[in-house]
């Protein structure tokens, strides 16, 4: 959020963000219109022969305020340096024409310095402790001078250069161009109350614009702010008999809602400041820096230019005193709360999305399982079919080669140490798994089927070979005792021959 130094409340005052280049008074029209509204009389920034640079409260032209930021200067951001439909008329002075010091403000300057060095006004010592208690305020930044009886005293404010309450701050420049349209409307009204309304809000805003059909008001965005405040961006879309349609451009909303009678109807409706959102041209940037603020020193400036964190996004700004400090401390809170709230939504969705994730691997595993007793499927189909196909003939050197290779594969399935232990194993398992599903029923595993039949397959064959072995070995058992037995007979027989 980008911090602006707006106008006060008071006659004369600019309601943009920087000020919008001047106030500028027109003749309000009976129905909307975004022809450039005829102008009676320009003051402000190109307009002002008193130069207040970045002035508080002066939105950088004439008029009063009581410091940066406050009355109706709510830092909402840097809103537009005036309507471009609008002809401005350099009286001298200003901002971006600073002339030379007129002599009023020269005898400001002598005032000033007699009164915080040597004051006059009792001819006594006591006008040492006077000029130590005007020097105090001036460090303060409020109060009255006095130093001769014959001379009215010195206004101290914040904008002296010998306030000490001061520092120099960084706020985001706005990038919208003007061609989008946008424009800042601050409700004195709490986020929830404009948000059930917003419908009837956008009505009224459209009856104020005239209620022309080939009007269409929309809300951007709303954004709640410090003090049941509450930002609303709306832009205005303008449709044309031929079909096509266009943004009304910010400046010239802008323009018609400053108009008196606009004014005061955006104050029925709870508006306090207006303002067009709109970004700085690179040579009112230049400009900007080039001039210390009113009351800051101009070494403090250049190092503030120098310690912007990021020059193309970011613009020093002044602030002064306690309550500045305050509003953008509120402000600040205000944007931390939001990013909470949006941290916290962003983390909802990534735990929405790791519950999805899980989800879905799972259905992947189970679609991999149903993959693979498909294909087994088709696989069988398909030996099937080869074996009707090769009915008849004799087998070729590639089958037997196949079947060597397969009966080698077979062998090592059957390999004690290899995938046979590992099924071991796992019926090993399984076995404990049913005996402690047994003790604790509520805990329970089960197998695929597929694949529970191609274990039983596995252990059918397992039994089978055992059991040829078992016949086999009782086979050569008999064979033995068969030798052993005509051994024993042959050996009396010889016996007797020999002797």
């Amino acid at each position: 959020m980008a911090f602006n130094f707006g106008a006060t409340a008071g006659a004369g005052a600019n309601r943009g963000a920087f000020g919008g280049f001047g106030t500028t008074t027109t003749t309000a029209a009976p129905a909307f219109s975004f022809s450039a509204p005829t102008n009676t009389g320009t003051s402000g920034l190109f307009g002002a022969t008193q130069n207040k640079g970045f002035g508080f409260g002066t939105s950088f032209g004439t008029g009063t305020g009581t410091g940066l930021g406050s009355g109706l200067g709510t830092g909402l951001g840097f809103g537009g340096f005036g309507t471009q439909q609008q002809q401005q008329t350099t009286l001298g002075g200003g901002l971006f024409n600073q002339p030379a010091q007129t002599p009023a403000q020269s005898n400001q300057l002598i005032n000033t310095a007699s009164a915080l060095s040597a004051p006059t006004l009792l001819g006594d010592e006591r006008d040492a402790i006077l000029a130590k208690w005007n020097q105090l305020q001036a460090f303060w930044g409020t109060g009255k001078g006095y130093f001769n009886n014959n001379i009215a005293p010195v206004e101290f404010t914040q904008e002296n250069p010998f306030c000490r309450f001061k520092a120099v701050g960084y706020s985001l420049m706005p990038s919208n161009k003007d061609e989008d349209g946008l424009v800042v409307l601050v409700f004195n009204r709490k986020e929830a109350d404009i948000r059930s309304q917003q419908q009837q809000l956008v009505e009224s805003l459209h009856k104020i614009l005239g209620g022309n059909q080939t009007l269409t008001v929309n809300v951007e965005g709303v954004k709640t702010m410090p003090d049941d405040q509450t930002e609303v961006i709306i832009y205005v879309v303008e449709r044309s008999p031929n079909g096509t349609s266009r943004r009304v451009p910010a400046t010239t909303l802008y323009a018609h809602f400053e108009q008196a009678n606009i004014k005061s109807s955006l104050q029925q409706l709870g508006v306090s400041l207006a303002m067009a959102r709109t970004e700085l041209s690179p040579a009112q940037v230049k400009q900007l820096l080039q001039n210390p603020p009113a009351g800051v020193d101009p070494i403090i400036w250049e190092q503030a230019k120098v310690d912007n964190p990021d020059p193309d996004k970011l613009i020093p700004v002044p602030m002064v005193g306690f309550k500045e400090l305050l509003r953008r401390l509120k402000v600040q809170d205000q944007m931390t709360k939001q990013h909470q709230t949006r941290l916290d939504i962003i983390s909802e969705d990534i735990s929405e999305l790791q519950k999805n994730q899980t989800t879905t691997m799972a259905k992947i595993a189970q679609y991999k399982r149903k993959l693979m007793a498909l294909s087994h499927r088709t696989l069988q189909v398909l030996i099937k079919q080869e074996i009707q196909r090769k009915s008849g003939y004799a087998i070729q050197a590639d089958e037997e080669q196949l079947r060597v290779q397969l009966d080698t594969i077979q062998c090592e399935l059957n390999a004690p140490t290899q995938f046979k232990g590992r099924l071991n194993e796992l019926m090993s398992q399984i076995r404990m798994q049913n005996h402690f599903g047994a003790v604790r029923a509520e805990e329970r595993y089960y197998i695929d089927a597929d694949l529970l039949r191609e274990i039983k397959q596995h252990l059918k064959q397992q039994q089978e070979g055992l059991s040829h072995l078992i016949s086999i070995i009782k086979d050569d058992l008999e064979d033995i005792k068969l030798i052993e037995h005509g051994l024993n007979e042959s050996i009396p027989i010889r016996g007797g021959v020999f002797s």
